[in-house]
């Protein structure tokens, strides 16, 4: 288990309740000798002190740790139930341990007492509870305002990422290509112009309609690229191999909207494409799951601008949804990138 570090409200909180928390403990164990000794302050509340900095370590530990396992707010009554296992993992054997630490040296002349171990326990349980309570209060409502900064900082990754989808969509150099495409199968075979002109009908209604959503399922996402990389190979020819090998598996996962045109676009436009030299695009599942995506290394000797918003912006949206294996690099001549696949129901926002 990772230990973490506990924030400055949570230490706070601690010094603060101390004095009374030990003020309460030693007239339990004590009673009124309290008030008339001294020295038992000097010598008793040390030693409670540093045990109970221990106790408390532990306990934000598995506090922290149920946390990490249950982050999101709905998962809430998940990770309620699982802190209230804090009490016998936790709170009831540190109290017992203290206890026992106490009767065993008779500690400023105690001696073992069963209603001071109860009177303790009790103490314990409702010391923990009050603060259980403020802590996951305070984490609610974090969360809710994280959630809240976070939808905000994704619908303008949208509006962005609509802006640069809207100018691909009416790019005239894109619709150039196609129309002259388009225009010589129509003489050389108009069954090919007619498959053509379906593709690139089906490409444009994905376009309009997947913003309206950040993440599709897999299965949408093939369909699309498919009918995209058809109208590449029909423009490119041989100088363009395309290999796709998804498992039907996880079709229902999800994946960022227009994450593969981004991906099939940067690869045609920063690489040679030829007969002698075709640009090899690869597609296929991974069991993490992931789903890889990779292109041969043939940058052009004249490098084409780019703002690389898209890469980003896909990275962005993973780290947004909790997911951190998002990965883009260069293995041996290849441009490989590892699009995790998601569940619908880890979704956290």
């Amino acid at each position: 288990m990772k230990f973490r570090k506990p924030p400055a409200h949570e230490c706070y909180g601690f010094l603060i309740s101390m004095p009374l928390i030990g003020w309460y403990v030693h007239y339990i164990l004590y009673g009124d000798r309290i008030y008339h000794e001294p020295k038992l302050w000097f010598v008793s509340f040390p030693i409670l002190f540093a045990l109970a900095v221990v106790s408390w370590y532990t306990h934000f530990q598995y506090h922290s740790y149920i946390t990490r396992q249950f982050p999101g707010l709905n998962l809430s009554a998940k990770r309620i139930f699982f802190k209230l296992f804090v009490y016998p993992l936790v709170m009831v054997p540190s109290v017992i341990i203290i206890h026992a630490i106490y009767a065993h040296f008779h500690i400023m002349g105690y001696t073992y007492s069963t209603v001071a171990l109860r009177g303790w326990l009790l103490q314990g349980i409702v010391v923990n509870l009050v603060f259980e309570t403020l802590w996951e209060v305070f984490y609610i409502i974090q969360q809710y305002k994280e959630n809240l900064s976070e939808k905000e900082l994704l619908q303008q990754m949208r509006t962005e990422q609509e802006f640069e989808n809207l100018k691909a969509q009416v790019n005239p150099h894109f619709l150039f290509n196609c129309f002259n495409t388009l225009s010589g199968l129509i003489y050389e075979d108009k069954i090919r112009a007619e498959r053509f002109l379906n593709e690139l009908s089906n490409v444009y209604r994905y376009l309009l309609n997947a913003n309206k959503n950040d993440l599709t399922s897999l299965s949408n996402e093939i369909r699309f690229i498919q009918s995209f990389l058809e109208l590449l190979k029909t423009r490119y020819g041989p100088a363009l191999e395309v290999k796709i090998n998804v498992n039907e598996e996880y079709f229902p996962y999800l994946v960022p909207s227009l994450s593969l045109q981004m991906l099939v676009e940067n690869a045609v436009k920063h690489n040679v494409l030829s007969k002698k030299q075709p640009l090899l695009i690869e597609l296929y599942t991974a069991k993490n799951p992931a789903l890889i995506v990779k292109n041969t290394l043939q940058p052009k000797q004249v490098k084409e601008t780019s703002t690389g918003i898209g890469l980003k912006n896909i990275r962005a949206k993973y780290h947004l949804l909790n997911k951190e294996h998002f990965e883009a690099g260069i293995e041996e001549d290849m441009y490989i990138v590892k699009l995790p696949l998601i569940k619908e129901n880890n979704r956290t926002i």
